[in-house]
């Protein structure tokens, strides 16, 4: 079984579930899928670490991968690990959802790991309409990055890559819903 289908196994198995939900885009869901129980997975973190990391190589002079606390953090953790083990120095970068209002009172954590005008991707746990990805954008963009677009494990194909494209960013994700049926 190949890297991408164990994956789809144990999203299949511990993060997709039916019931009745309200996401984050504000639209009710017959379905729901937890991406945290995959990545939060010793099996999951690692595959798919290794599978983003690769996603992330395959575009031109990415320096630094970011995501949106608490979704990305697994994401980012495991993709800077990965790129250790292969004796890379892609750097990793957490989005706050917003500024803990004291301390250094940042969006973006990890500052002293990046230089401003560094390459970085975005990593996604589950992408719907976008809207979270391009706050995570504008955020990282204000802070000083250039983003170049977002990776995600799963696309729930209701607009987000098209919203994302439609700025001009480049979208990738591991599988999109259609896979989980």
């Amino acid at each position: 079984m190949s890297e991408r289908e164990r994956l789809l196994k144990i999203l299949k198995d511990l993060s997709y579930e039916e019931g009745d939900f309200v996401l984050t885009s504000g639209k009710r869901s017959t379905f729901y899928i937890d991406c945290k129980e995959t990545t939060l997975n010793p099996e999951g973190m690692h595959l798919a670490g290794n599978i983003m990391y690769g996603m992330a190589k395959d575009i031109p002079g990415i320096d630094a991968v970011g995501g949106v606390s608490i979704g990305g953090d697994p994401l980012v953790c495991a993709v800077v690990l990965e790129a250790y083990n292969r004796k890379d120095d892609l750097r990793g970068f957490f989005i706050r959802k917003e500024p803990k209002g004291h301390g250094s009172n940042l969006w973006v954590e990890g500052g002293k790991n990046l230089r401003k005008g560094m390459n970085v991707v975005i990593l996604e746990d589950v992408v719907t309409t976008g809207g979270s990805s391009l706050k995570a954008i504008d955020v990282t963009e204000k802070a000083g990055y250039n983003v170049k677009g977002t990776i995600a494990i799963l696309d729930r194909l209701e607009g987000g890559k098209e919203a994302i494209e439609s700025k001009g960013y480049m979208f990738k994700s591991i599988f999109n819903l259609n896979d989980l049926r």
